[in-house]
C-alpha cells in the first residue's frame, strides 16, 4: 500500500519525502485546494521545484485542485490545471463534475484522482466517474467501515485511497455549510475550514474563550488543551447540559487497521494534515511508513507514540470500526 502524505509547504514535502513517503499531495497557494490556508502551499515555482526533487528520490506528487469552481471564475481553476501539468505533477485531485471534464478534454495525459470532497461512497458513484472521465483513483470519505471498502474495491476497477491519520471530518466530505455559515467562507468553494482569520482568542475569569465568526465555540479551564474552533467539534450548552453535539475533538488513527485495509483491497492510505508542521510531518510519516513495511513484511505493527500529535490528545478509528450511522 502507498502512503500519501501531507505537504503544506516545500519544507514540509522535503521532510515527507525523507521520512518515506511513496506520495505527497500539495496545491498551489490560491483557492483552488481546500487548505487555502495564510503562510501555506505553493508557488508554481515552488510546484515545479518541489515536483524535480520529490521525483530525484522516486516519490510521486499529487497536486488538489479540489474546491468547487464559482460561477463566472471557471478560469481560475483552469489554469491551475494547465499549471499543474506543466510542473510535472503525477496526478490531479479533483472534485468538481465540470473540471473533471474540463481536464479529460483539455489535459488527456493527466492522471485523475477523485477527490474525498466528491463523496463518492459506493460502486455505482465511483464506477460512473471512471467512465465518464477516465478517474484513475478514488479517495473515499469518512463515513465507511472497513467491510463496506472492502464491498467497494471487489466491485470498482479503481485504486481506492482512504485516510489513516489526522484531522477527522464528522461530515460526508463535500456536504458541510458550518464553516460557510458562520464566517462567509466555505471550506469547499473557497478552500478554508474555519479560517483563522475569523477565530478570536479571549482569557475570562471562566477560562479562554474561542470564537469563531463571533460566535462562541469553546471556553476551555485554564491549563487544559484548547482545540482548534470548528463548529462541527464545539463544546454548546442546552438547557442544564454542555458537550459537543456532533463530535468530541479528536483525531483518525487507524494504524492498528491496516492489516484489516491491506485485505480490504485499499490501495494507498493518506495522512491528513497540510496545516501542520514540519516536525509532524516527520514523526508521523515515519510511523506508517514503519507500519506499512511491517504489514507487508508479514511482521507485528510497531509501538508508535502519536497521540500526542492528535487533536486534544485523543484518538478514534472513525467510522471504519463503527456499527452506527
Amino acid at each position: 500500500m502507498d502512503l500519501v502524505c501531507p505537504a503544506g509547504t516545500p519544507a514540509s514535502l522535503r521532510a515527507a519525502v525523507g521520512a518515506g513517503a511513496h506520495a505527497v499531495y500539495c496545491g498551489f497557494a490560491d483557492e483552488t485546494n481546500a487548505r487555502n490556508f495564510p503562510g501555506l502551499n505553493f508557488s508554481r515555482a515552488e510546484m515545479a521545484e518541489g515536483v524535480a526533487f520529490a521525483h530525484a528520490q522516486g516519490v510521486k506528487v499529487l497536486c488538489a485542485i479540489n474546491t468547487f469552481p464559482r460561477a463566472g471564475q471557471q478560469a481560475i481553476w483552469h489554469r491551475a490545471l494547465a499549471d499543474a501539468e506543466a510542473a510535472g505533477v503525477d496526478a490531479v485531485i479533483l472534485a468538481d463534475l465540470g473540471l473533471l471534464d474540463h481536464a479529460r478534454c483539455h489535459h488527456p495525459g493527466l492522471r485523475l484522482h477523485l477527490s474525498v470532497q466528491a463523496a463518492a461512497a459506493n460502486a455505482d458513484a465511483i464506477g460512473l466517474y471512471a467512465a465518464a472521465f477516465g478517474v484513475r483513483r478514488v479517495v473515499l470519505p469518512r463515513v465507511l467501515t472497513v467491510e463496506e471498502i472492502a464491498s467497494i474495491t471487489r466491485e470498482v476497477a479503481v485504486e481506492t485511497e482512504v485516510f489513516v491519520f489526522g484531522g477527522l471530518c464528522v461530515m460526508a466530505e463535500g456536504r458541510c455549510a458550518l464553516s460557510s455559515w458562520a464566517t462567509g467562507l466555505s471550506p469547499n468553494m473557497n478552500g478554508v475550514c474555519s479560517p483563522a482569520s475569523h477565530v478570536a482568542y479571549a482569557d475570562t475569569p471562566g477560562g479562554q474563550e474561542a470564537r469563531l465568526g463571533g460566535l462562541l465555540i469553546h471556553r476551555t479551564p485554564k491549563g487544559a488543551p484548547a482545540p482548534y474552533p470548528t463548529l462541527c467539534k464545539g463544546c454548546f450548552t442546552s438547557g442544564d447540559q454542555t458537550g459537543h453535539l456532533f463530535e468530541d475533538p479528536v483525531s483518525l488513527d487507524a494504524m492498528t487497521l491496516l492489516p484489516a485495509l491491506k485485505r480490504a483491497g485499499v490501495t494507498a492510505l493518506k495522512i491528513e494534515g497540510r496545516q501542520r508542521s514540519r516536525a509532524y510531518v516527520t514523526e508521523v510519516v515515519r510511523a506508517f511508513r514503519a507500519a506499512i513495511d511491517a504489514v507487508e513484511a508479514g511482521r507485528p505493527l510497531p509501538a508508535a507514540q502519536l497521540q500526542r500529535l492528535t487533536e486534544g490528545q485523543a484518538a478514534t478509528t472513525g467510522a471504519y470500526a463503527k456499527t452506527w450511522r
